[in-house]
């Protein structure tokens, strides 16, 4: 950036540079680009001579003090800064004082980005650089000077980056006691006191020795401490040697010569003409704080200060927020003994900015409940408030007992009706706790993720409908319903979009990276929530809120004398046939009966490729070993159809139809029951019980598998055989 006309820069020795940069006045500012808020601190005022209380923070004012050209010139720099995506920009430009004298200033400011790469804020310094202007020939302009020596241009650059990301006071309170941050300062201890209800809270410390500070109990500022001193006055206080403290603050000075420092300075820290807090600086040398140590230490504390303020409030709306969106969540959820519910809620870090997303569990009638997670557009009040009405209203339509597709139907109507713009997507499910059955749909929303018994994820697939609010608007009420079954042990999961989208990223990297995380969490309702807050919210969840229900179906492994395993087969899984007869040796072989293997397999094989091939879902496996038998056990294939099986007649050259035969012989009994909508085949495998009982059984199961007759061409008609 040049330099007004006239006006050349010298590069002096670089203590000359630091000696000359120490003594001119540097200023802090906080431009908020979304609101139009330009906060200067009483340095940044000064620099621009203006009176306390005249500058009204917009960055529209500050042209009275800036000619029409140096306005363009610095505006036309940060716009470049700003469509690059570049970290900064900086430059010089002349202020007209009221008194009419001309003088050189200079600016430098940090651009800080949401994950986006949307420039939010700037934040830098300004400070009066008349004093660097002498009438010689044109030189460049250094930067850090080569001998090692510190300049103040570049100490205050390195601290405005290292705040600049700062959010939270924790945030800050890192930068300070983390890596380089005594260094910043140059000092060998650091404490920091915030101001809290007329009290000074010390709130960190670093340094060998000096961490025993954040400890101590807070303390009036009308107590006589040199720190708090400084608050109350604003004005900072230098000491070597303590002469000047030793007769007050006889305590502190022995303190502070037995963690063996020498020297301290306590610096008021003044935002907006109020002091926030105090931040004392200890060093073991003998330290004399001549001009320039103490121009550094007070620019260092104006640039401390506005990022403590910006943290205060960005922690006081982020608290409003969160209990904002908390008030407007279900506070308890209903308890079931065959099902165990956890959910999380995270809110984005976006201080005053509320989100709607939310959670629901609704207990129904006849052992059922209803599963509810939901976003509405935006993140602000408007859409918390939205999100409310919709999350009681959704909750009243479930409560009445309507299916996934009339609820969400109704819900949609209810949110045109509110004579809002805003749209929501949301996902509805209702699950038998009985059988197990889910029926599921949703409105523009991400299904569910199943997680099997054996660790095993999938997202079934659950056809879905155009958001509520837009599908009334377009008269697209159609919610189409899927079927999902969940086995005993099996996980539900319902999760918002932040949890699985990042910026520049496809959504299905998200959703493969949850999946995994899900697959090795640990099983129970609650731990497995916990494990994917703690994998996935800091990577993908930290700029958008995330609502989080996860459901595990009670796991039934029967007893230790009556053990028992359920599995799932998918009928779009080719891996699932495999996996189950892994999953059925494996348990023969831990309950002592793998002599009963080979059958057992062979007769699951037989029964789950009739299911996947002649009905229109998965099928649920289930193996068990039957109470007071020396030694059998009972295995059960449940599908969802409803069709009676019908016995074929093959003949000689056919290479199917023998299924139920196969069974008839290998089984010691087997028979077909009625499921709910559907049926079970079971058969079981062992040592009979006795000749009266084996006849008795085969009996019975002869006349359920005759129940209808085969047709003319010998083949099934739809249910497996």
């Amino acid at each position: 950036m040049s330099l007004p006309a006239g006006a050349r820069p010298v590069a002096p020795a670089p203590a000359d540079l630091a000696e000359r940069l120490a003594i001119n006045s540097v200023g802090s500012f906080d431009w908020d680009l979304d609101q139009g808020r330009f906060d200067l601190d009483r340095t940044g005022l000064d620099v621009f001579d203006f009176r306390p209380g005249e500058f009204d923070g917009r960055p529209e004012s500050l042209v009275l003090r800036i000619a029409p050209e140096e306005s363009a010139r610095i505006g036309a720099a940060l716009r470049r800064a700003l469509e690059s995506g570049e970290p900064g920009y900086g430059g010089y430009f002349q202020v007209t004082r009221r008194d009419g004298a001309k003088q050189l200033t200079h600016t430098q400011g940090t651009i800080l980005r949401d994950r986006r790469g949307n420039a939010y804020r700037v934040v830098g310094i300004v400070r009066d650089a008349s004093r660097e202007l002498v009438d010689l020939p044109p030189l460049s302009w250094p930067g850090d000077d080569t001998t090692g020596r510190r300049t103040l241009a570049s100490v205050l650059r390195s601290t405005t980056e290292a705040v600049s990301s700062a959010l939270t006071v924790e945030d800050v309170k890192a930068v300070l006691t983390g890596a380089g941050g005594l260094e910043r300062f140059g000092a060998d201890g650091l404490a920091l006191g915030l101001v809290e209800s007329g009290s000074l809270k010390f709130v960190a410390a670093g340094g060998p020795s000096v961490e025993t500070i954040e400890g101590v109990a807070p303390s009036s500022l009308l107590e006589s401490l040199p720190l708090a001193e400084s608050v109350l006055t604003q004005q900072p206080r230098y000491s070597s040697d303590y002469p000047d403290l030793e007769e007050r603050f006889p305590l502190l000075v022995s303190y502070l010569r037995g963690i063996g420092m020498a020297s301290v300075a306590f610096l008021p820290l003044i935002a907006q003409a109020r002091s926030i807090g105090g931040l004392a600086l200890f060093y073991r040398e003998h330290k004399t704080f001549g001009q320039e140590d103490r121009e550094l230490a007070g620019a260092l504390a104006g640039i401390l200060a506005q990022s403590l303020q910006r943290a205060i409030l960005f922690d006081q709306e982020r608290e409003f927020a969160t209990a904002l969106q908390a008030s407007m969540l279900p506070r308890h959820l209903p308890r079931f003994e065959s099902a165990d519910i956890a959910v999380r809620y995270h809110a984005a870090r976006s201080g005053r900015e509320v989100g709607g997303d939310w959670y629901d569990v609704v207990a129904l009638p006849r052992n059922r409940v209803g599963l509810v997670i939901g976003d509405v557009q935006g993140h602000d009040t408007h859409a918390a408030a939205i999100m409310g009405q919709l999350r009681i209203a959704l909750r009243a339509y479930a409560a009445e007992g309507h299916p996934p597709a009339t609820v969400l139907a109704r819900a949609s109507r209810f949110l045109a009706e509110l004579d809002t713009d805003r749209f929501a997507t949301c996902a509805y499910a209702q699950l038998d706790l009985e059988s197990g059955t889910v029926w599921a749909a949703r409105a523009g929303h991400l299904g569910p993720l199943v997680r099997h018994t054996d660790g095993r994820t999938g997202w079934p697939h659950v056809r879905g409908g155009v958001p509520l609010g837009v599908a009334t608007t377009f008269e697209q009420l159609g919610f189409p319903e899927t079927r999902v079954d969940l086995v005993p042990g099996e996980s539900f999961v319902f999760c918002t979009d932040g949890l699985v989208e990042e910026r520049g990223l496809d959504i299905t990297i998200g959703m493969e990276s949850l999946a995994e995380t899900v697959g090795h969490g640990p099983p129970g309702a609650e731990e497995l929530a916990d494990h994917i807050a703690e994998s996935l919210w800091t990577r993908w969840g930290s700029e958008d809120d995330v609502a989080l229900l996860v459901l595990r179906r009670a796991p039934d492994n029967g007893s230790a004398c009556v053990p028992r395993i359920h599995q799932y087969v998918h009928q779009a899984d080719p891996e699932g046939l495999v996996e189950a007869r892994v999953a059925l040796r494996q348990a023969l072989d831990d309950w002592g009966l793998s002599t009963l293997a080979d059958d057992v397999e062979a007769a699951a094989g037989e029964l789950l490729v009739n299911v996947l091939l002649h009905t229109d879902g998965g099928a649920v496996l289930t193996l068990e070993v039957v109470p007071a038998s020396a030694g059998r056990v009972r295995l059960s294939v449940q599908d969802r159809s409803s069709v009676p099986l019908r016995r074929r007649s093959p003949g000689e050259a056919a290479t199917s139809g023998r299924g139920l035969m196969m069974i008839d012989a290998m089984a010691a009994r087997w028979g077909v029951e009625p499921r709910g909508d559907g049926k079970a085949v079971w058969c079981e495998f062992g040592s009979a019980t006795g000749e009266t009982d084996r006849a008795g059984e085969a009996a019975r199961a002869g006349k359920a598998a005759e129940a209808a007759e085969p047709d003319e061409a010998g083949e099934e008609a739809a249910g497996p055989a």
